[in-house]
């Protein structure tokens, strides 16, 4: 396969707070965005340099958004500890809260936090795979 970018995409009904949390909040840079596209707004988020990146939308009329298990998570991984606690103490003063998560593998080297939407942002402090 050629594949040439990859984009994870869900709904939501909170958009504005989503921008906030994902822009404001981790610092992640806004690569595009539509207003009124057959009733959709959306907004996508990305890394520099990278062919992956998050949309979120949200439909005019609502869209039903069920609460996502505790095990679905988007996992950042900073490898620079100092980082981690600078963004877990901005999002916090923010008023996002750190969560307790259900693989205790995510609390030994990393801090769970709940997007606006109850889904699982963990930051995890290793260089990655």
């Amino acid at each position: 396969m050629n594949y040439v970018q990859v984009r994870v995409a869900r709904p939501t009904n909170n958009l504005q707070e989503i921008i906030q949390f994902y822009g404001e909040g981790l610092g992640l840079k806004q690569i595009g965005q539509f207003q009124n596209h057959e009733g959709y707004d959306g907004i996508m988020f990305g890394m520099p340099d990278a062919s992956y990146h998050l949309e979120f939308t949200q439909h005019k009329d609502g869209t039903p958004c069920p609460a996502p298990t505790k095990d679905n998570l988007l996992v950042f991984y900073i490898p620079i500890k100092e980082e981690v606690i600078r963004l877990e103490r901005h999002l916090t003063s923010m008023g996002y809260k750190v969560v307790e998560p259900e693989n205790p593998y995510w609390n030994e080297s990393g801090i769970t936090i709940e997007d606006p939407d109850g889904w699982r942002v963990v930051l995890m402090c290793t260089k990655g795979i």
